[in-house]
């Protein structure tokens, strides 16, 4: 997904996609939100920013926003420690801030969250064996619309980088959709989640695929390598590939 980002509308076809970015939460409104989830929030935390992809024909949306995200994340176990207890404690028994973290929730804030259907009642989702085309990704096509937003951002007080962001593009004939939950707990584990959209026009439906991958540091190849290069070099603990029907609208 290369050239420059870009906010505001798109058509495409029944489609209509809104790309909005906004400031970092406001004081106020974060503490709100922190009440309403139940955990602290990430140092960034873009709450006013989404990608909307609304189907008018169906009048149905799909949207991809941080409160929801943050909506998944554990609020009473801290996962990472279960996981890597040996590691974790080793590599961060001197660090002041993981001792002032250790809290009933999941400090790294992941989630496993793949955007918010909006409306679904004439949209049947069901698992599914066909897959995103990825060579027809991958020819060269005129892209008309490409977005890159920054959802949440947290340094888990310098000890590494936990972040989720959601790119778009659309292109004559389709549009694709990357949202990615990145990881990195320094000299412990690299985590990432990703949720793939994709629409073909002249079809009645969008294929989503969804992917659990992590190691750890030590059991990598160059674990300063870019994400891209990463993802292919960590071990998938769990996938899910979904087939999202749009259903012909019932008269009343």
């Amino acid at each position: 997904m290369e050239g420059p980002p870009a906010d505001g509308d798109c058509s495409f076809g029944p489609w209509q996609i809104s790309s909005r970015r906004s400031p970092i939460l406001k004081s106020n409104e974060a503490e709100s939100l922190e009440k309403e989830l139940g955990i602290p929030l990430p140092e960034m935390l873009f709450g006013d920013t989404n990608l909307t992809i609304h189907n008018k024909e169906h009048d149905f949306k799909i949207v991809f926003c941080a409160k929801d995200a943050l909506k998944l994340v554990d609020n009473e176990k801290d996962l990472m420690k279960v996981a890597v207890a040996e590691a974790w404690q080793e590599s961060r028994k001197d660090c002041e801030y993981i001792k002032n973290v250790i809290r009933p929730f999941d400090w790294t804030y992941t989630t496993a969250y793949k955007g918010t259907i909006v409306n679904d009642t004439n949209v049947t989702e069901k698992m599914t064996e066909e897959r995103i085309d990825v060579e027809k990704l991958k020819k060269k096509e005129r892209i008309h619309f490409y977005t890159d937003l920054i959802l949440f951002e947290d340094e888990l007080g310098d000890n590494g980088i936990s972040k989720m962001n959601v790119k778009m593009r659309v292109m004559p004939l389709s549009f694709f959709v990357l949202l990615r939950f990145f990881l990195r707990v320094d000299d412990v584990l690299i985590r990432i989640y990703d949720t793939r959209i994709f629409h073909e026009a002249g079809t009645n439906y969008i294929l989503r695929e969804y992917s659990a991958k992590e190691k750890k540091i030590k059991d990598l190849r160059n674990p300063l390598a870019d994400e891209n290069i990463l993802v292919d070099d960590l071990d998938c603990i769990h996938e899910e590939f979904a087939k999202i029907i749009f259903e012909p609208s019932v008269e009343r």
